[in-house]
């Protein structure tokens, strides 16, 4: 299996050399990029393959929801996991409409942060405590700002699907369980989001959470149905 290509942006040079070092370390991890700041990342990127972008939220030059948008614009295929101590939930918020595929604390164990990148590279939201918190976080913000959620019926499938997804499914575990190709639930995923006029994997789990189609103790990552 072909290692995971790592790409390291954070501006205190101390802590980003020590991660390199120990996630080299680690079986089946590749940090091909390490960068001070987002400008730099992406001039980097252009002639690199990376699968997981780690990155802190807050570094000079640009940084936040303008880092996230500039890399989802440019390498849309990039997962992107964020690194940092700052727990803010409307700012994680924030990050998740516009394309992260996961949180981890600067004060979680390693571990923590093996599990994330494992997860983020096999194409699934990494679904921990501050994930569930700032999705909720979320949800009470459209309740408020809106008053409603998309329109759309969804089928027994299209709700097992999202379901699935709750569950960090991959798009393989999916099809396995439903007994599809992959590229079958692509499409439906694809469609999922057209029909419910949303953009991400994160829209389609607030749209199931509004509907109470998933329910979750926002504190704590146990799944309740």
């Amino acid at each position: 299996m072909r290692p995971i290509n790592l790409a390291i942006v954070d501006d205190h040079t101390l802590f980003r050399k020590t991660l390199k070092y120990y996630l080299a370390e680690q079986v089946n991890l590749n940090v091909v990029i390490q960068s001070p700041d987002m400008p730099d990342m992406l001039g980097k990127l252009n002639s690199q393959q990376v699968d997981v972008l780690v990155m802190d939220m807050f570094m000079p030059k640009l940084s936040g929801t303008d880092a996230v948008q500039a890399v989802t614009s440019n390498h849309p295929g990039l997962k992107i996991l964020v690194l940092s101590m700052n727990s803010d939930l409307d700012i994680i918020s924030n990050l998740l409409e516009f394309g992260i595929h996961g949180y981890v604390s600067k004060a979680d164990e390693p571990d923590e942060l093996l599990k994330a990148i494992n997860a983020v590279a096999d194409g699934r939201i990494y679904r921990n405590r501050f994930f569930t918190e700032a999705l909720y976080w979320n949800k009470q913000h459209s309740i408020r700002t809106f008053g409603h959620y998309p329109s759309g019926d969804l089928n027994d499938r299209e709700k097992k699907i999202i379901r699935l997804l709750w569950e960090e499914k991959s798009n393989k575990e999916i099809a396995d369980e439903l007994f599809l190709g992959i590229r079958s639930v692509e499409k439906i995923r694809q469609d999922l989001k057209e029909k419910l006029g949303v953009k991400s994997t994160v829209g389609l789990l607030k749209y199931a959470i509004g509907k109470k189609i998933i329910t979750a103790n926002p504190l704590s990552s146990d799944l309740i149905y």
